[in-house]
């Protein structure tokens, strides 16, 4: 049987060092929103490249061996401040709750040669958790990325602990999100940055231009909603045996869902074909929340997950 063939796509963004806090004592994951998707991505089959920024100090070194394990290639920015770490305990939820170091809230990346090489040769380029309220790096991406908007997906991932400009970030994700093929949204992501609700923000990011960008829109326990064209399509969440764990990686893992079916399909063009991506993205993302940590998980197998 001829093998599918492995999209290559490159994750623009952050890699750090998740530190969870709870009675018990704490526990270090590799982690950042960016890798997460990489990763996620690489275990669903594709050629994965990480753009994100390191120290020179012992959690780069452990970040380097665990994205070398699941197979994706790293591009580096050197970081001055050391690596980014997040501290964060959780609610009754499971839902995260951080503070950052100055590495994590002064993230930049160099737009070498490098890394444009890894944006040029990419199939699809993600950028998820980038500092958009930075103009200079704004511009920076979007030099590099050039004519995008049949191969971008941007997931803006704003963090109160990392954000300096409320503003200038809206303002900046709304100018990247209309040059997309696919944005990602959250509820939170709408309080955060534009103080409304989750569907106001969308039609915000869709703007009034036909062809728009496609935005897929995630609500935690209210499930997703994608809207593409005339299109708009609603999926559940999916109740799979035992207990929510850690929200931390759900919509990390649902964007590496939807990416994986674009990249091997194409941009659904049918509410039939978007809701079959969205029952499995919802699968994956539960299957995610049942374990500790970020790591993607299938809810098919555990072996070829690492665990």
């Amino acid at each position: 049987m001829t093998q599918p063939h492995a999209a290559r796509i490159t994750v623009v963004g952050d890699a750090l060092i998740d530190e969870l806090r709870d009675p018990t004592g704490s526990r270090e994951f590799v982690g950042g929103a960016a890798l997460n998707v990489a990763v996620g991505l690489a275990l669903l089959g594709e050629d994965v490249t990480l753009v994100a920024m390191l120290g020179d100090d012992e959690p780069a070194t452990r970040i380097r061996a665990f994205l070398a394990d699941y197979g994706v290639r790293l591009v580096e920015s050197p970081s001055e401040l050391g690596t980014s770490r997040a501290v964060s305990d959780r609610s009754e939820a499971g839902e995260p709750r951080y503070v950052f170091n100055e590495a994590a809230r002064h993230r930049r990346l160099s737009f070498d040669d490098a890394t444009r090489a890894a944006i040029d040769e990419a199939e699809l380029v993600v950028v998820s958790c980038y500092p958009f309220d930075d103009e200079q790096q704004v511009d920076a991406l979007l030099d590099a990325i050039g004519d995008p908007e049949r191969r971008l997906v941007v997931d803006g991932n704003p963090r109160a602990g990392m954000l300096h400009d409320r503003e200038a970030f809206l303002d900046a994700f709304e100018r990247v999100a209309a040059r997309s093929l696919l944005v990602k949204a959250g509820d939170e992501d709408a309080d955060l940055l534009a103080r409304e609700p989750l569907d106001a923000f969308v039609r915000r990011l869709r703007g009034d231009r036909a062809g728009g960008p496609a935005v897929l829109a995630t609500a935690g326990r209210r499930g997703a909603d994608l809207h593409h064209g005339d299109l708009d399509v609603h999926a559940d969440i999916v109740d799979l045996p035992g207990r929510v764990v850690d929200t931390m990686g759900a919509g990390d893992a649902t964007l590496a869902a939807v990416v994986h079916h674009v990249a091997r399909d194409g941009m659904p063009a049918t509410a039939d074909a978007w809701r079959e991506t969205l029952d499995e993205a919802m699968t994956i993302a539960a299957a995610t929340v049942r374990h500790e940590g970020a790591l993607l998980r299938t809810g098919t197998t555990s072996t070829q997950l690492g665990s």
